[in-house]
């Protein structure tokens, strides 16, 4: 590729990322220019002043969370207007007048709730004229800036649900749907005045925790890191068959940790890892869909997958290490199997390496790595919390100075030691001749220590997550000012002023780029809260789940396919979050509900999991897969080529969310240390086989019914109860009166499984399955079931009834009713262990692999994997 061709590529990228993340707008004048820049760095310092302690310390600038969430959603606005353009034949070099005006209007109406907010609050439930006029101009303009910066999809969701909020009374819906709609002055009020719309818990996250990962990684990716993980990933992986595949999936992993967007993290893997795949012999569509899947996969890898952990610490309940525990296991399976299946595709290609490594090493080897790695960061952690309690018993008040002195001495170690090796060169040609991944390795690990820091702050101190990103956000600050100067006084290099200068001005296109990549995120969580405004104002949730339903027939599997189907369509063109909070809204009670009736009881959490994966499958999935039209960008194939490729790769990211709802061990849930281990491994096993079957290639091309043999035994691993139910019921039946005294007997912190009969507040039969918790053991069951569970019952002819539910107590968040019937419950019954159905699993697989490598010994000797 000539240089003139490979700049117009390098900005038609540039371009691409600016329509879907910064804004594509460049002004010429000084002014524009100014106003570009200084804004979203106020913003970024706005959203630092108002994390840290000293607002309280000074007694400035302190805001209550409706306040700071309109500033926040003002400056969004504001930028929203100024940065995209209105259209594609809209300026691009300059903001118009008239721009400028609405831009303001939007920012004024955006952020009313900070300066009006007493007026606001006196008047609550009685709206007057400038509120309801400040509502309708604030709700016109943020769907308007949702459009400019993430496009129509969102908008046109948002749209739809604000006109069943209006016209949900029209006679010509059907009677399911139907609600007595909403005027004006209400409507307005619940979306725009009260904290149920736009200014919820979405945006609410957004401003206190999101904007602030956002940030961390923009300063992350600003210092380097970004390039260093990248070239490590390709120094390691990068000599193998098909290993720059390999390399762009482990490097998408990492890069993903940082971005949380999938467009973003295309752009920046794919720029280099797509072409180099190309060169090794994959074809455009496959080399931009290995990309595309790898970058999926990076925002459904804790601990931010896309900043959706700490929205489901809140719609969930529970607490942030529990969403990275339930999420690690999927994810890490993903990532080998997709390892896997880059090393299929390049055996089938019949491509080579320049090192021999036989799979079963391979899949060992990544395994042993993964092992490792978390080991390791678990042990660093375990040494930073001692070293934490030793500084406190030794040096009482003055021990967070000791503390800062450790983490400087550490810190300017790993920058010594990154100054002995030259700095990593960030262009394509240098990732054909990179040194050794050692070498490589000892010039980033500075990098790691503030990554290492919002850990230990998460995982170990039990701090909030707009804290723990603060102080690290903080960390990345003092690296990117002093990173270089340290350098070129280890090298000898003098000039420190210049790379003092140089830090500063990379601090500030950090913190810019980092405010700039919030524009849209920040819209689509207000836009989010309209959405979830009309949920909660029209009850649109329960009709979803009678819409399920009915086109299921009442069938458990049906109800999870269309709940996954309806997820990836409410999911196409929004970005993560905003995509996690409308699916989790909409669909997460529907598996909840139709789960209960079904006889399915599945941790809430689980629940968000699977409409969380699905969701997230629509940036891969045509017609409106973004992550696969910015992969065909940069590697010039079909772009619906490129999305199907990509969704076929991500079959097991799809299959995932089907066998944890039937699996909770997968997500760790009530799992022990040594059980997980064994959960982990059992579960990789099932997803290589699964990845070979659906590849049709296992030690070599493989039978029709080898892969349909391979595809039964990774069932089977994943799922071995379902054979056992088969053989012997899951579970004894006890009757209702039964109640209190097995509700004694339940051991400690375990619930007991409960049918209810009865009807809901719209006059429905219900017959479903409940999980009461029971806390701690002791006392008798009444008292457990009372204390716990947040329920009462009353005796009525022998037979038990609800007559009390705590309010905002589980059982009532459960949605269990007054007046509902005990009919009987469900203990586990006493039966063989499920893990039996593994021999003949692995009997199978040996089979399979008998015959292929009897096969494979006939065949030439194949060439270095």
């Amino acid at each position: 590729m000539s240089e003139k061709s490979q700049a117009v590529t390098d900005e038609s990228l540039e371009d691409f990322v600016a329509d879907a993340d910064t804004g594509g707008r460049q002004p010429r004048d000084a002014f524009g220019r100014n106003a570009l820049w200084y804004i979203p760095l106020f913003w970024s310092l706005y959203q630092l002043w108002i994390a840290s302690p000293l607002p309280f310390a000074l007694g400035v600038g302190v805001w209550n969370d409706t306040q700071t969430r309109a500033i926040h959603l003002g400056f969004a606005v504001l930028l929203a207007f100024l940065a995209f353009p209105a259209f594609k034949s809209s300026p691009r070099t300059r903001i118009p007048w008239f721009t400028w005006g609405i831009a303001l209007i939007g920012a004024a109406a955006a952020s009313y709730q900070w300066y009006a907010y007493d007026g606001v609050a006196a008047r609550s439930g009685l709206p007057n004229t400038l509120d309801i006029t400040v509502a309708v101009a604030g709700l016109v303009l943020l769907l308007e800036a949702a459009r400019r910066s993430l496009g129509i999809p969102l908008m046109a969701v948002a749209l739809f649900f604000l006109a069943y909020v209006f016209f949900g009374s029209w006679s010509g819906l059907p009677d399911v749907v139907q609600w007595k709609g909403a005027s004006l002055s209400k409507a307005m009020s619940h979306m725009w005045l009260t904290t149920e719309g736009v200014f919820g818990v979405a945006l609410g996250v957004s401003s206190g925790f999101v904007f602030l990962f956002v940030l961390f990684g923009a300063l992350l990716n600003q210092a380097g890191a970004g390039n260093y993980f990248l070239k490590l990933a390709f120094a390691a992986l990068g000599h193998l068959r098909g290993g720059p595949a390999k390399a762009a999936v482990i490097g998408s992993a990492a890069t993903g940790l940082i971005s949380g967007s999938s467009i973003a993290n295309v752009v920046t893997t794919g720029t280099f890892t797509i072409p180099l795949m190309k060169k090794v012999g994959f074809p455009s569509h496959k080399a931009g869909a290995v990309e595309v899947s790898s970058s999926i996969n990076g925002v459904l890898t804790p601990p931010v997958m896309g900043a959706v952990a700490f929205l489901m610490t809140e719609y969930v309940g529970i607490s942030y290490v529990e969403v990275v525990k339930t999420a690690i296991v999927p994810a890490a399976i993903s990532y080998v199997a997709l390892v896997y299946i880059v090393h299929l595709e390049a055996l089938k290609m019949g491509m080579t390496g320049t090192s021999r490594m036989n799979p079963v090493k391979f899949i060992l080897g990544a395994i042993f790595i993964i092992a490792i790695s978390i080991v390791l960061a678990g042990g660093l952690l375990w040494l930073c919390g001692l070293t934490v309690d030793a500084a406190r018993a030794l040096l009482g008040g003055a021990s967070i100075w000791g503390i800062l002195a450790l983490m400087a001495v550490a810190y300017v170690a790993a920058v010594r030691f990154a100054a002995q090796q030259p700095d990593l060169p960030m262009d394509l040609d240098s990732m054909q001749h990179l040194p050794p991944a050692r070498e490589i390795l000892k010039t980033g690990l500075h990098y790691l220590m503030p990554i290492l820091l919002l850990m230990y702050m998460l995982m170990i101190e039990r701090k909030s997550p707009g804290l723990s990103a603060f102080w690290s956000t903080v960390f990345m600050l003092v690296i990117l000012l002093t990173q270089n100067p340290l350098k070129a006084f280890f090298r000898r290099e003098g000039e420190f002023a210049r790379h003092v200068r140089e830090g500063v001005s990379d601090i500030a296109h950090g913190l810019v780029i980092g405010a700039r990549n919030m524009i849209g995120l920040a819209a689509a969580m207000g836009v989010a809260g309209i959405i979830v405004g009309a949920v909660t104002l029209t009850g649109i949730g329960q009709v979803m789940a009678e819409f399920v339903e009915f086109l299921s027939g009442g069938n458990l599997l049906a109800m999870l396919f269309f709940v996954a189907v309806i997820s990836i369509i409410l999911g196409m063109g929004l970005p993560t979050t905003a995509n996690y909070i409308v699916v989790s809204s909409l669909m997460a009670g529907v598996v909840v509900e139709l789960g209960a009736q079904s006889g399915l009881i599945v941790p809430l959490v689980a629940v968000h999991m699977f409409v969380f994966y699905f969701g997230i499958m629509a940036d891969v999935t045509p017609p409106v897969g973004l992550a696969s039209f910015a992969a065909a960008a940069i590697s010039k194939g079909d772009p619906l080529r490129t999305g199907f490729q990509a969704f076929f790769y991500s079959i097991r990211t799809a299959l995932l969310p089907f066998l944890f709802i039937f699996n909770t061990d997968l997500l760790l849930i009530d799992v022990g240390p040594v059980q997980a281990v064994f959960v982990f491994i059992v579960a990789l096993i099932a997803m290589l086989l699964f990845a070979a079957g659906t590849m049709n290639y296992f030690m070599v091309k493989s039978r029709l019914w080898e892969s349909a043999a391979l595809l039964l035994a990774a069932f089977t691993l994943f799922q071995p109860g379902y054979f056992l139910n088969q053989i012997s019921p899951e579970f004894e039946t006890r009757p209702g009166s039964a109640l209190y005294d097995l509700a004694a007997t339940v051991p400690a912190e375990e619930s007991l499984r409960v049918r209810f009969v009865g009807e809901d507040l719209m006059g429905n039969a219900v017959d479903a399955r409940y999980l009461l918790p029971l806390g701690a053991a002791g006392g008798d069951g009444a008292a457990r079931l009372q204390q716990n569970a947040g329920i009462e019952f009353r005796e009525e002819d022998g037979a038990l009834y609800v007559d009390n539910l705590a309010f905002g107590g589980p059982s009532e968040q459960l949605g269990i009713d007054f007046d509902w019937q005990v009919v009987e419950i469900e203990i586990a019954a006493d039966r063989m262990p499920k893990e039996v159905f593994y021999l003949p699993a692995f009997l199978l697989v040996g089979g399979v692999f008998a015959l292929q490598m009897r096969r494979k010994r006939r065949q030439p000797q194949e060439a270095p994997a």
